[in-house]
This record gives structure tokens, sequence and C-alpha cells, in this order.
């Protein structure tokens, strides 16, 4: 599980998938991939007789049976992705533990969500979605950028992030 998958977990958001998971499951659902239609089966051709005197002419060879896939059940319709209410959830989490400001500070808001706020953890997630190196030597640059993009990851996943804190 990647470190930005965990945020989405603690926000009760789940992560687009953008393929069919391992396990050949249809992207973005949880249902089981439809099985391949089965291949139409030929009739086995008659012996061949062996020849005796032409008393009757040779009746034409039976055509071959063919029968018809299976019917196969249509993939469901996905299904939109609601908007989690992150505001909501953080504002609840935040009055329960006093002094931690997620909305401008990547330390408070993984802090909120119990995930590991270090150095390292963060400098993870920053390689994890993408953030330039010249920005990585300097941790304040750094977190800025970060604090930004998580906010802006969450909300393309659904979560409700207010436009301000998106600018």
């Amino acid at each position: 599980m990647s470190f930005f998958s965990k945020i989405l977990d603690k926000l009760g958001i789940h992560k687009k998938e953008v393929s069919g998971s391992a396990s050949g499951g249809v992207a973005g659902t949880s249902q089981p991939a439809a099985a391949a239609p089965p291949k139409p089966v030929a009739a086995a051709p008659a012996p061949a007789k062996p020849m005796a005197a032409p008393a009757k002419p040779a009746a034409a060879p039976a055509a071959p049976v063919v029968t018809a896939p299976a019917p196969v059940a249509a993939a469901p319709k996905p299904t939109p992705v609601s908007e989690v209410d992150v505001v909501k959830h953080l504002e609840q989490l935040a009055a329960t533990k006093k002094g931690l400001n997620w909305k401008v500070s990547i330390v408070d808001l993984l802090k909120l969500l119990e995930i590991d706020s270090s150095f390292e953890a963060r400098k993870e997630l920053a390689v994890e979605l993408g953030c330039p190196p010249e920005l990585m030597g300097d941790s304040a640059k750094m977190n800025v950028w970060l604090h930004k993009e998580v906010l802006k990851q969450i909300a393309q996943n659904g979560g409700n992030i207010p436009k301000e804190l998106l600018d």
C-alpha cells in the first residue's frame, strides 16, 4: 500500500483504479471479470466406411453442428465517485486534538490522521507524489509543496477540499 493510499483510507476515500486488479477484476469495481465465451464446438465427422459396391449414391456429409456461445452478462455500470466530506471529518478530528492546523501544515494533517509525520515519511510521500527535485533539499519548501499536493490529490480522488486551500 502506498503512503498516499494510507491517507485516502484514513479519510474514507478509496483510490480510483486505472486498470484491472491482479485478481482479474474489472477496473473500478469489485466484480470479477466476465469469463470468455466458450468457443463453438464442431461435431466430429463420421468415420469413413470401407468402399463397397457403388449400389447407392453417397450422401452429402452432415453439416457440422455449431453451438451458440453462452450469453455474457454485461459489465455493471460504474457508479460515480461520491464526494467525501473531508473537511467535516478533519474538523471533527481536530476538535479532539487541539493545536493541529491541518489546513496549513502537512505535519499536522498527518498527525491528525495518525500517520507517521517524520521527515523520512514526508520525504517518501513527496517522492511518491512527484515532488520536484529542487524542493527536496529544503524541508520547508518541500512541506509547502507536499501539503498543497496532498490536498489536490485528495480532491481528485473524491474529497471536498475548499478551493482556497487548493490555490
